[in-house]
């Protein structure tokens, strides 16, 4: 389903707008079926490059490829039709040059439908950021702990504690001032989360944050007990599927080994139904 179809979803201006009002809902969604679910109840939804280790049991976000965000996003907008589609810029994609980044950018939405692309960094990708909305990309920014770095920042650790509050403050004000419509704050103090938020023109999304972000972004396999490979602090399980569904696949494989799966409802006779009718 293209971008034009999906007359109803927002558009980046209108999640703009939402700062200070009412709380914005996303969650990440990789598949058709999630989207679809998810499209009722969310803002805008995200193709994250998180899909690496959720689905493809990567160790980290970092062997993502533009062919997998692209394989996602088309399977996301096909669940679409309220929810605005905002796609991850995967790690190599963005990071050489603004010129680097718009190709791949106009590529994502082109080949997906999205209204808008993610990318990771604050003040060293500031001058991307406005390059990349000048030629008519949007771009939500994400700053904090950002997965892509995950080897410079020493792993998946809170970011901008003490001192370092000040330069992930002056992320915030060069992406907002650079023209992203809004900035996911990941793994950021609650203080700091709320001064930020207070501080800049532009929508803030917490995922490990502050519930007074002016949004709140989840993973879906995380909050729906999907993926527990890790479960970090900030997620909330809404659902425990992964148990219910490992019970399920038991129940079944016990059935087959019984021989009492199949029964005889889900089996065909040797004569069609009607012919003995």
């Amino acid at each position: 389903m293209s971008a034009t179809a999906r007359k109803t979803a927002p558009l980046p201006d209108d999640i703009r707008a939402r700062k200070g009002g009412a709380p914005l809902v996303s969650l990440t969604a990789y598949t058709t079926p999630m989207a679809q679910m998810m499209d009722a109840h969310c803002d805008f939804v995200l193709v994250g490059d998180s899909v690496g280790m959720v689905l493809h049991g990567l160790p980290s976000t970092l062997g993502v490829t533009m062919e997998m965000m692209i394989l996602h996003g088309k399977a996301v907008a096909r669940g679409l039709k309220q929810a605005m589609l905002v796609v991850d810029m995967p790690f190599g994609s963005y990071e050489e040059g603004p010129e680097q980044a718009f190709r791949n950018a106009a590529r994502l939405m082109a080949e997906t439908g999205a209204a808008a692309v993610k990318l990771e960094g604050g003040v060293t990708m500031a001058d991307t950021i406005a390059f990349l909305v000048a030629r008519g990309v949007p771009v939500m920014a994400h700053i904090g702990l950002t997965p892509q770095s995950i080897n410079t920042l020493g792993g998946y650790k809170v970011q901008g504690r003490g001192a370092a509050g000040e330069a992930l403050m002056a992320d915030a004000r060069a992406v907002a001032q650079a023209g992203a419509f809004a900035v996911v704050l990941e793994k950021v103090p609650e203080a700091l989360a709320d001064r930020i938020t207070g501080e800049i023109e532009i929508p803030t999304i917490g995922i490990g944050a502050s519930a007074g972000c002016d949004g709140q972004i989840l993973v879906v396999d995380d909050m729906l007990g999907l993926f527990t490979a890790f479960k970090a602090k900030f997620v909330k399980r809404y659902a425990t599927l992964g148990e219910q569904a490992e019970a399920a696949i038991a129940d079944y494989a016990a059935e087959v080994r019984a021989r009492s799966f199949p029964a005889p409802e889900h089996v065909f006779a040797d004569v069609a139904p009607e012919a003995t009718s």
